[in-house]
């Protein structure tokens, strides 16, 4: 029997797929739906109807997992952030663990793969050194300041908690709010793009306890300045610096085209292993200070540096891993395409006297194509890609090169199957892989492996 857009329909649930969607089945046709946990049988409306696959959204759980518990959150239901926090944390880790390896035996087609038990995150909540938190407006209060509404882009819920977070962040969002209504400043529209703010992104580190908060509007003046400022000091003594990220853009981002800096240096400190790194507004940082500490420690005992290494940090962002391990090498050498993350990168190795370090600005692909420089007598590789993986020519580029160890740090496992089978398919063994939890209660899931030949 075929199913259509808009019919009723009970499936069984029988797995997680990589994205967090359940996976179901209807008279032997597969069914992805936005909830349920293996093993509950739900009630779904389909919404998309493939020739191999339908798509349906969950109207009732008729039974429930054993897995399911409670989830702490109020805003649970409706947010789209924490999506698996109503699955027991073990079960989690099993999850995420199962589908690295759906990825290498079905996307890679390794038959045997050589994967470490997952490490668990050190703090199952409270982990978050970043949030974003969204203006859009509402007929019924005017406007929200909060988190998006599961699916919707354009619907914003008012957030009173958010257990990612620090305990502080949201109470600096309800202070926020308050303090926008009573100076009469206008949210921003989404849908319309009018309105002046946009986002209330606060950074708050997590082993210096230091909170930057950036007010993203368009063009203008925030409204009563100075008492945001002193109301700040007074509240949240934490606070050390303010800024306005100015974005005109119509695409919803919270990266300005211009700042201006309001109060403090325009910088937070966050230490990690023996090093300080200045962040920024528009800086990229793993947004887990803790876990991340056990993310570079386990790069590094895979990878074995030693003071004989010239050590390529290829996507090195603001220059972290490399900068951790110029102690334990010759030379670094970290390569970006951002300029502003390797501004950053710079200072943060002067912050840290560290001497041996060299940064490229540049598409990796174009850069390890044109400056044989780089990869001159480089015989270690720390790659760090964004989602969509490696560049297929920098990744050819690798491979032509002769040096013996390469660790690659993946937030995909889907993107990393295919990079690893093409290493494979070069010449390459890969070693242990070695999953990282970064982001307890979602379905994002970081490795580490070791490639070497």
């Amino acid at each position: 029997m075929n199913s259509h857009p808009g019919d009723i329909v009970e499936s069984k649930i029988k797995d997680l797929a990589y994205d967090g969607k359940a996976v179901g089945e209807i008279d032997g046709k597969i069914i992805f739906l936005n909830a349920g946990l293996p093993g509950e049988l739900v009630r779904a409306k389909i919404t998309k109807s493939k020739r191999n696959y339908n798509v349906g959204k969950v109207i009732e759980i008729i039974e429930k997992s054993d897995e399911r518990i409670e989830a702490q959150c109020s805003h649970f239901d409706i947010c789209g952030g924490c999506t698996w926090q109503d699955l027991d944390y073990e079960r989690q880790l099993y999850y995420k663990r199962k589908q690295i390896d759906d990825c290498l035996k079905h996307i890679a087609k390794f038959e045997t793969v050589d994967l470490a038990e997952i490490i668990p995150a050190p703090n199952q909540f409270r982990y978050r050194n970043k949030m974003e938190f969204s203006f859009n407006t509402n007929p019924e209060d005017g406007f929200a300041l909060g988190l998006h509404r599961r699916g919707r882009f354009d619907e914003i819920f008012n957030l009173d908690e958010c257990y990612l977070t620090s305990e502080i962040d949201p109470e600096i969002v309800k202070w926020f709010r308050t303090f926008v209504k009573e100076s009469g400043m206008s949210a921003y529209n989404v849908t319309e793009h009018t309105g002046f703010l946009r986002f209330l992104m606060i950074r708050h580190t997590q082993n210096t306890n230091q909170i930057m908060l950036n007010i993203v509007t368009v063009d203008g003046e925030i409204i009563n300045l100075e008492k945001l400022i002193d109301d700040v000091k007074s509240k949240f003594p934490e606070v050390v610096t303010i800024v306005q990220n100015i974005n005109n853009q119509k695409s919803n981002i919270s990266k300005g085209e211009k700042e201006f800096i309001h109060y403090g240096d325009g910088f937070i400190e966050e230490r990690i292993l023996d090093c300080r790194f200045r962040i920024y507004a528009n800086s990229f940082f793993q947004t887990n200070s803790l876990q991340t500490e056990n993310l570079y420690k386990t790069a590094f005992e895979l990878l074995q540096p030693n003071q004989n290494d010239r050590l390529l940090d290829l996507y090195c962002g603001a220059g972290t891993i490399g900068l951790t391990a110029a102690k334990m090498v010759d030379e670094v050498i970290g390569v970006e395409l951002e300029p502003t993350a390797i501004e950053a990168a710079r200072e943060n190795a002067k912050l840290n006297d560290i001497t041996n370090a060299t940064f490229y600005t540049g598409l990796a692909q174009e850069l390890l194509r044109n400056n044989p420089e780089i990869l001159n007598g480089v015989n270690s590789i720390i790659t760090d890609p964004p989602r969509a993986g490696m560049h297929k020519k920098a990744l050819k580029a690798l491979v032509e090169h002769d040096h013996k160890r390469l660790v690659y740090i993946s937030c995909n496992p889907s993107t990393f199957a295919r990079d690893a089978q093409i290493l494979v398919d070069s010449g390459y063994s890969l070693g242990k892989v070695i999953p990282v939890d970064m982001f307890p209660h979602t379905m994002h899931i970081e490795l580490v492996s070791i490639f070497e030949r």
